[in-house]
Order: C-alpha cells, then structure tokens, then sequence
C-alpha cells in the first residue's frame, strides 16, 4: 500500500512540499510494520500517515493515511534527490 498526495504521487521521506502553503518536509511516511520502534508505534496507533515538518507554523504535524485524501493543504513540490 503507498500513501498519495491528493494529485497521486506517492508520498516519500524527504520530500519538500508546501502544507498550509508555508515550505515544508516529509520527516516519515509509515504504511506498514517496520521494526523501527517509533514509526511501529505509528503504525499501530493510527494506522500509518505521514510526518510533516513545517517550523514556522506547526513544528511537526502527522496526518493519518486516510485523511490524506481530503488534506488539501499538503502540495508535493519536488523529491529530495531531484
């Protein structure tokens, strides 16, 4: 199962977007069991979604996988490698 912005690109670490229009990065994106305590504790607490790091506004937001579809605030900029 991949985690998708509202325009269909899937979701990644590292990523730079904009969420409430202001610059911002994906910190993690869990959608399954890892073995890494933190991001399991995600997992089993909310089903997966993604962690946003935004410093001017939020600090740090996680929104659930299924509420991403309806996140019109999250806009995929560009991968982290690129």
């Amino acid at each position: 199962m991949t985690i998708q912005y509202q325009s269909g690109e899937e979701i990644k670490k590292g990523d730079h977007v904009l969420f409430h229009g202001e610059p911002a990065e994906i910190e993690f994106v869990v959608n399954e069991h890892t073995g890494d305590a933190a991001l399991d504790w995600y997992m089993q607490e909310f089903g997966g979604g993604v962690m946003i790091r935004e410093p001017k506004n939020f600090g740090v937001a996680f929104i659930r996988a299924e509420s991403l579809l309806n996140t019109e605030d999250l806009e995929f900029l560009s991968r982290a490698d690129e």
